[in-house]
């Protein structure tokens, strides 16, 4: 395994969509700022790295970024593909480009798979690009269920851990075990081994209750701040051609309102079961995670680093 050499820390904040993860990791880069240690914020929500995407990826606007340099968001159009192994080679590059800088990296996300991937060394088993098609023809045509069908029969212990409506990760799956390979691979090791030695885990909680209320306004917020606008637009530059843009949460509701197979309150109405569904499997996800430190929203970024070892 091959550790950064720089003496830099890496810190990572995680937790559930719509808990303030943008904000802490702000309050923290600031603050390392102002005691002379400089830190930059990586992105590691799979959506934020799509150009276009911003009202339905609650992506942090520009002028809301404090001047504190970000890294990973607006790299690939809606045709493309963010797959977790390119990330996790880019996160890992732009990482070390930070800290050869002499300053603080802060990775900042809710996608387990992609934060998991950048912080433990974490393997992925290789690809099959003529496989990958025809698997991704059959989900065409036949749908995610009769794809997760076989999997579970050939693969029950991957199926247990992947959403049943997820045709990408379920595609991946069986890619993989079509090569021969035992299992998917795509879950947290037992013992997960840290990547960079020097990191710090944070998580960011709100309780069940609260939470709820927040996502369900989270989503009648992102109609109200034109997302259907954006779709419309991203429709334009080839967002229904793309194999993970189009299928995220509120995207793929926004362009059934706008072909006419859901209303606006039934696009609404599906986007925050899935939100909240997301939510959950978020917290299950990281609450595996050993040695991280749950914190709630608003959490003094000065105590942070006061509590970090000498």
């Amino acid at each position: 395994m091959t550790t950064p050499e720089a003496p830099a820390r890496l810190w990572a904040i995680v937790g559930a969509t719509g808990t303030g993860k943008s904000a802490l990791s702000l309050d923290l880069a600031e603050h390392l700022t102002a005691i002379g240690h400089p830190a930059e914020i990586v992105n590691a929500d799979a959506m934020q790295l799509y150009r276009g995407m911003d009202i339905g990826t609650a992506k942090l606007p520009l002028d809301e970024r404090r001047g504190i340099p970000h890294h990973l968001l607006d790299v690939l159009d809606a045709t493309e593909d963010a797959a977790v192994a390119w990330y996790q080679e880019a996160a890992r590059r732009t990482i070390g480009e930070i800290h050869a800088r002499g300053a603080d990296a802060i990775l900042v996300g809710g996608s387990g798979l992609y934060v998991s991937s950048v912080i433990y060394d974490f393997r992925f088993p290789p690809r099959d690009v003529a496989v990958r098609a025809r698997l991704e023809a059959e989900l065409e045509a036949l749908g995610a269920g009769a794809l997760f069908s076989r999997l579970r029969e050939v693969d029950p212990v991957t199926a247990a851990r992947i959403d049943p409506r997820n045709g990408r990760r379920i595609v991946r799956a069986l890619e993989v075990l079509a090569q021969g390979e035992a299992t998917h691979g795509a879950a947290l090791p037992e013992a997960p081994v840290l990547w960079h030695t020097d990191t710090r885990l944070l998580g960011v909680q709100v309780p069940r209750d609260e939470l709820v209320v927040r996502l369900d306004a989270r989503v009648e917020q992102m109609w109200a701040d034109g997302l259907l606008g954006e779709v419309e637009a991203l429709r334009g530059r080839g967002l229904e051609l793309g194999i993970t843009a189009r299928r995220a949460i509120g995207y793929a509701q926004a362009l059934a309102q706008l072909d006419g197979s859901m209303t606006r309150d039934e696009a609404i109405a599906e986007s925050q079961a899935l939100t909240r569904r997301y939510a959950r499997r978020q917290v299950s996800w990281f609450r595996r995670y050993p040695g991280l430190q749950w914190v709630m929203p608003g959490h003094r970024a000065a105590e942070l680093i006061a509590e970090e070892p000498s």
